[in-house]
């Protein structure tokens, strides 16, 4: 399959969704997260419609929910993923297990090498479900942007023994346009040599890339967001109407959260909570300390939280990037009083760097081995035509075996969360210093930075790397990690 015939499956589905219908809307990820089912053979996963109020309007969304109507999956580490997949949509779909390394047929990406699923149509996932993690699911086609998603978690024993509070939190941008006239838009204003949107917040910044390194470039760009979303959702919710969570008094909470939003990158911030970072994209990390955390499109952070005994409620924000907006949940203790957070902050959100990934360290780093082969792309974009590219990426052949490198290097003013499918990498290098950094499988490239990416070629197939900010994906800035022979 050629990158067209790519592009051409993720448009399937798009204007399936109007913005009215009375649907009952599912139960929130947070409150469900500590439930455990055991159940027998497969388990049923349905695509379906649903509804949502976003500030006092109904929209109507897609979703993914199992038979008892409880939103995602949570799994137990070292066991197999039975999956049952029904689509309940009139358009074909397809999903894509973000976190797990399946082998290549069951990985979600339509024709490759698996077909659409179609309305009315049920398919059987079985493949070993691995370690444990923080992960999610989504739609690879532009129903993303519909809220086609949800979180996968795959807990180990371990998880299971400590005592803390689990509460997994999804973002996601809302908009009451379908993601194809968002994407025409953004083709439009480009087309007719309007920046798409939000481009004062770093102008002029073209002149001085020729002045500056790579390290002073990084974490600025052009355009921090090119899609002013009508709202940005925590479990399907506003800040107007948040989510509010039952905690207890001087107890330990695990922040699962998964950035699902398709164009928009957060930092999460705690306040005056005592936390710390303990893995991100699923994959366990020294701990690092700290309030605030960011995280890109696709990325997943773990974040332990201590309680004070007195209690109280405990906004968990999720600032928008480069703006004011934002959207949390609340952590709140019996008798707490819960007081209204307005949506937009007196600051703008932090712009996202690589400062904190310079500091993570892997608990589970790879094997020290020299690279068999290494690679070096260079992430390019076409603002006046909104087109984004991979230049490099026609070449990525792989052996089964080898250790392989990849050197991306982002040339354009925008930054670029790269994620690849069907494997884990650890980051090897920032802007030409070696690091000893953490294992993910989503990397985010700030404007002018390199990061070099390794890892272990043990799962055949031709796999997907490409951005997640789903309008640059679409517009062209993918390419695949191609097995020779797929042996």
């Amino acid at each position: 399959m050629n990158r067209r015939d790519f592009l051409n499956g993720l448009m399937v589905g798009a204007a399936a969704l109007g913005t009215s219908a009375a649907l009952r809307p599912i139960r929130t990820f947070a409150q469900e997260s500590t439930v455990k089912v055991a159940t027998p053979g497969p388990r049923a996963l349905s695509v379906s419609y649903r509804s949502i109020d976003v500030e006092g309007k109904s929209a109507r969304v897609f979703g993914l929910v199992q038979s008892n109507g409880r939103p995602g999956l949570t799994l137990d580490a070292g066991t197999e993923f039975d999956i049952e997949l029904s689509s309940g949509i009139d358009a074909p779909t397809l999903i894509h297990w973000h976190g797990l390394t399946p082998p290549w047929a069951a990985d979600g990406v339509p024709d490759n090498p698996a077909g659409l699923l179609e309305p009315s149509e049920t398919r059987r996932y079985t493949f070993p479900v691995g370690a444990g993690g923080t992960h999610w699911m989504h739609a690879h086609t532009l129903q993303e942007q519909n809220l086609l998603a949800a979180p996968l978690i795959v807990r180990t024993a371990e998880d299971l023994k400590r005592d803390e509070q689990e509460v997994v939190v999804l973002l996601h941008d809302f908009s009451f346009l379908s993601a194809e006239e968002l994407l025409a838009k953004l083709k439009g204003d480009a087309a007719h040599g309007a920046m798409p949107m939000d481009h004062g917040a770093m102008q002029g910044m073209a002149g001085m890339q020729h002045m500056m390194s790579g390290s002073d470039m990084e974490g600025m760009s052009m355009d921090l967001n090119d899609i002013d979303y009508d709202a940005y959702l925590a479990n399907d919710r506003t800040l107007d109407d948040p989510e509010v969570v039952a905690v207890e008094k001087g107890g330990r909470v695990r922040l699962r959260i998964i950035n699902g939003a398709t164009a928009t990158a957060f930092t999460i911030d705690i306040g005056g909570l005592a936390g710390e970072l303990i893995a991100v994209d699923g994959q366990g990390i020294e701990p690092v300390a700290g309030t605030s955390f960011p995280v890109s499109m696709g990325q997943r952070l773990d974040i332990r939280l201590s309680l004070p005994k007195e209690g109280g409620a405990f906004p968990v924000l999720a600032l928008r990037e480069g703006a004011a907006e934002r959207a949390g949940v609340i952590l709140a203790t019996a008798g707490a009083d819960v007081r209204r957070i307005a949506v937009a902050g007196d600051a703008k959100g932090p712009i996202l760097g690589l400062d904190l990934e310079r500091r993570l360290r892997p608990l589970s780093p790879l094997a020290s081995r020299p690279a068999d082969r290494r690679f070096e792309l260079s992430l390019t974009g076409d603002m006046v035509a909104y087109n984004w590219d991979v230049q490099g990426g026609d070449g990525l052949v792989v052996r089964r075996g080898q250790r392989i490198e990849i050197a991306i290097t982002n040339a354009s003013m925008m930054a670029h969360p790269m994620h690849l499918h069907g494997h884990h990498f650890q980051v090897v290098g920032i802007n030409g210093v070696p690091v000893a950094g953490a294992v993910r499988d989503t990397a985010l490239l700030p404007p002018m930075a390199t990061v070099v990416l390794a890892f272990d070629a043990d799962n055949p197939g031709r796999w997907p790397l490409h951005c997640h900010h789903l309008y640059h994906m679409a517009a062209g800035m993918m390419a695949y990690v191609a097995y020779d022979g797929l042996g």
